[in-house]
């Protein structure tokens, strides 16, 4: 190979390492490009916020809910999660039992409520 061609294909090489270096920036920074762990963890923020909302509307279906949004007025905040997960709000469709993410969740919700 003459040392001109050998200058051209190594030249052509970096160029084309550096150009897959600019796209995957990019790509990662401006283009919306995701890795799994953080597709991941958008996903359950979402499936989150949908439970919660559930469990916002599951409480503001029952029964004298206004009553029952001032006993939870009453309740130090730390003790909200339990006092929804004790009402039984917080239970998806088909589920046995809750998880304390969203009951915490529901409670920060209802929160909202509280101060109107």
């Amino acid at each position: 190979m003459k040392p001109e061609a050998s200058e051209k294909v190594k030249s052509g090489v970096w160029g084309l390492i550096l150009g897959a270096i600019i796209t995957i920036i990019i790509g990662f920074a401006w283009g919306g490009w995701t890795t799994r762990g953080s597709s991941q963890q958008r996903a359950e923020a979402a499936v989150l916020t949908t439970r919660a909302a559930i469990c916002v509307a599951q409480f503001m279906k029952s029964a004298n809910y206004q009553e029952r949004l001032k006993e939870m007025k009453a309740i130090n905040s730390w003790d909200r999660a339990a006092f929804i997960e004790k009402g039984g709000w917080d239970k998806m469709p088909g589920e046995e039992k809750a998880s304390y993410t969203v009951s915490r969740a529901c409670a920060d919700g209802l929160e909202v409520l509280m101060e109107k």
